[in-house]
């Protein structure tokens, strides 16, 4: 856990370094809506941007305004930085407003990667998931991702070869869900903290490299006993916008809630659920009908589909135990304002399930004022705990 905490400091990270070495491609995405297995065709490899310590993105703010996402402008600043001149290429999405506007300045800016052979390529994500969006997702993925690839990098894009990135990418997904099964135990032997670290290296680095390293973890974790007093007071899932900062789950767990499930951008609900290539279906046509129809993303506006994700929440809460729920939005985050209010509200009233509601910022800044409302939250729901308890006897 301490070499995956070391990994995280940095977007050029040990495993990247060696990677470009080897003579690989890094291939940049923000957005669970760009495919990863795409990115890790033959001699390639993905890499989720992160802009891990963080200080005021003043550079950034400049050319994007202070009234926009701090992922964003994080990105943005790191990029001014040059922390990511390593890349060969963004494969944007044209997804989140804020993470958008960043990738465009990518594109356009001359400089902004020094790298001469970058570039930047934005695909169209619908706002649907029937069959016509499937096939336009698809379409899209093959003119903006595998023949652009083909065309500049000379990557091998064929059905055969996506076939095989599938089944490596599948690898990785199933490391990783044994991994976070051991968060439904009734006194896990893993914690959220540790859980986020695994996630994260998981997208931020090579597979190839990092997976004999997750598989290590994964052996250790089965022979791990558990304390025989839990260390914490309740189990919590953590639910909403960009998150990739394994220390914001660290600051709730040490305020005596264990996060058992992460259900927000960079975690793995969804994410690591196997692609399945169904009869008569091309490996693109998975790949697309996979990654659109398993997404919860808030942009999905849909009645059906809004209520469809709550019952999703619900049953998180029920699947690992959960006591209650904490649901964070990034500030000034479109999609997940609205998201977060209404999950507020409908969790709340119709599965009776407590739920902490917060606005953060990309950096723990304020973490005095976070740790004194996680906290209280987590001493409301001990004591009405207690109280269904004492009810059930027909104490008091």
């Amino acid at each position: 856990m301490i070499e995956f905490e070391d990994l995280l400091l940095e977007a050029y990270n040990d495993l990247v370094r060696q990677a470009k070495d080897e003579g690989k491609y890094a291939l940049g995405y923000t957005c669970y809506f760009m495919p990863e297995v795409l990115l890790n065709l033959p001699g390639c490899f993905s890499v989720r941007l992160r802009a891990p310590r963080s200080a005021s993105p003043d550079m950034a703010t400049y050319y994007m305004s202070g009234r926009t996402c701090m992922y964003g402008r994080a990105l943005m600043e790191r990029a001014l930085e040059g922390g990511f001149n390593f890349l060969d290429a963004q494969l944007a999405t044209e997804t989140c407003t804020v993470t958008c506007r960043f990738q465009e300045h990518m594109q356009m800016m001359p400089g902004l990667i020094n790298n001469p052979n970058f570039f930047c390529e934005f695909t169209d994500v619908p706002f649907k998931k029937n069959d016509n969006s499937i096939l336009h997702y698809k379409d899209q993925l093959q003119a903006h991702v595998l023949d652009v690839l083909h065309e500049k990098l000379g990557v091998d894009t064929s059905d055969e070869a996506i076939r095989k990135a599938i089944e490596e990418q599948n690898e990785i997904n199933r490391v990783i869900r044994e991994i976070g099964e051991f968060r439904k135990l009734d006194n896990p032997t893993i914690t959220g903290f540790e859980f986020a670290l695994c996630q994260l290296v998981a997208i931020a680095c090579p597979h190839y490299l990092i997976l004999p390293k997750l598989k290590e973890t994964l052996e250790d974790l089965k022979t791990r006993k558990p304390d025989p007093k839990p260390g914490y007071r309740i189990k919590v899932v953590v639910a909403g916008s960009e998150n990739d900062d394994p220390y914001f789950i660290q600051l709730i767990e040490e305020c005596g809630a264990r996060v058992v499930a992460d259900r927000y951008c960079y975690g793995s609900i969804p994410g690591r659920e196997e692609i399945v290539i169904k009869e008569g279906e091309t490996a693109l046509e998975a790949v697309a009908r996979h990654y659109l129809t398993t997404s919860q993303c808030t942009r999905f506006m849909e009645q059906h589909i809004m209520r469809q994700r709550k019952e999703t929440l619900a049953g998180i809460v029920k699947e690992y135990k959960a006591d209650g729920i904490i649901i964070e939005q990034m500030k000034f985050c479109e999609y997940w304002s609205y998201e977060r209010m209404i999950d507020t509200f409908v969790l709340r009233r119709d599965y009776g399930i407590p739920v902490c509601s917060i606005e953060k910022e990309y950096t723990n800044g304020a973490t005095g004022q976070l740790r004194t409302r996680f906290q209280a939250f987590i001493e409301s729901v001990e004591l009405k705990k207690l109280q269904s308890e004492q009810a059930e006897r027909g104490v008091g």
